[in-house]
């Protein structure tokens, strides 16, 4: 479906006719929720290699502090894109992966990257599948 463009609304009624927006805007949520310096580098490390423990993940993400990871890891969890599984072991073993909410994003994602990189993106071929490990 295909969105008219218009001039902004200065009527003060919501753009609801013209704009897939709410408020609260979904797509402002969802920036929200993948937004920052680090998560999508989280993301796409669990997208690739799929279970990932901390310090895997810390690794992956280089420059990150252990503050910033914890508070990213815990948000992404909130917000339902990946899920932490605690085993019960000594020494205790947590593994992040990936929801089937968080694996829906990739498609997205991939074309946001020929969006950003200004490349015609071709709608009728199939998005490249990765195999999602886990």
């Amino acid at each position: 479906m295909s969105i008219p463009i218009t001039k902004a609304n200065t009527s003060g009624s919501s753009c609801g006719e013209i704009c897939p927006c709410n408020d609260p805007c979904p797509i402002q949520q969802a920036v929200s929720l993948i937004g920052g310096k680090w998560k999508m580098r989280i993301l796409c490390s669990l997208t690739v290699d799929g279970k990932l423990r901390y310090n895997d993940l810390k690794q992956k993400t280089r420059g990150i502090t252990p503050a910033m990871l914890s508070a990213s890891l815990k948000e992404l969890e909130a917000g339902g894109l990946i899920t932490r599984t605690q085993y019960a072991e000594m020494p205790v073993r947590v593994e992040y992966s990936l929801t089937e909410h968080g694996k829906e994003l990739w498609p997205i994602l991939h074309r946001l990257v020929h969006w950003a990189r200004n490349e015609e993106f071709d709608s009728d071929v199939e998005v490249e599948e990765i195999k999602f490990h886990g």
